[in-house]
């Protein structure tokens, strides 16, 4: 069966939709970076900022697993947030722990943001995109983007995929369920 020509657009009905301002916690995790030379996270608030939406948490963190999980824990049950930009550990290395900590806390995990996030590395840094492990998911009713540290793939990521979309996935990740409340783990629905 073929869709009539004039078909609405689903997509773009939900992104009108959407939230146009969102609040946002950007979270850089490094040991040797400081909020004065963390140029990936400056660029990300400015960048948020420039779009109209409120940066109500930023720091650096300590990159290793019990930091970044009590943070994003914390930041999970921070009612006035919307999104978490986190940028740094994404990479390959032993050190590299932001994916590995972030994902057991995600309820669903956006597995097309860290595909596109590689099509569009691909273009400006070759064969070199496979050494992030970029992604984003959805932690009870926030959406969190997992960027490399390097502020070429902040920029990247930012004007090309979170800016256009945060708002459209910050109002699907808030849909409620049959049955459910928005963000609820299916873990805890099965025990």
């Amino acid at each position: 069966m073929d869709l009539p020509c004039n078909a609405p657009d689903s997509a773009a009905q939900h992104r009108q939709a959407a939230p146009k301002k969102l609040r946002a916690a950007v979270m850089t995790l490094s040991t040797t970076r400081s909020k004065e030379n963390d140029l990936g996270g400056k660029y990300i608030c400015d960048a948020l900022a420039e779009a109209g939406h409120e940066i109500v948490w930023y720091e650096v963190v300590k990159d290793d697993a019990p930091s970044i999980a009590s943070m994003l824990c914390a930041l999970r049950e921070h009612h006035e947030l919307d999104i978490v930009v986190c940028t740094g550990g994404t990479g390959i290395s032993p050190m590299d722990l932001t994916i590995d900590t972030a994902r057991p806390l995600f309820d669903r995990e956006l597995t097309a943001f860290g595909v596109m996030f590689t099509v569009l590395s691909h273009a400006e840094v070759g064969m070199a995109c496979l050494l992030s492990r970029a992604t984003a998911g959805v932690m009870k009713d926030k959406v969190v983007f997992c960027l490399p540290g390097s502020p070429k793939a902040c920029k990247l990521a930012m004007e090309k995929i979170i800016l256009p979309e945060a708002g459209h996935i910050v109002k699907h990740a808030r849909e409620k369920g049959r049955g459910q409340e928005a963000g609820v783990r299916r873990q805890e629905n099965n025990g």
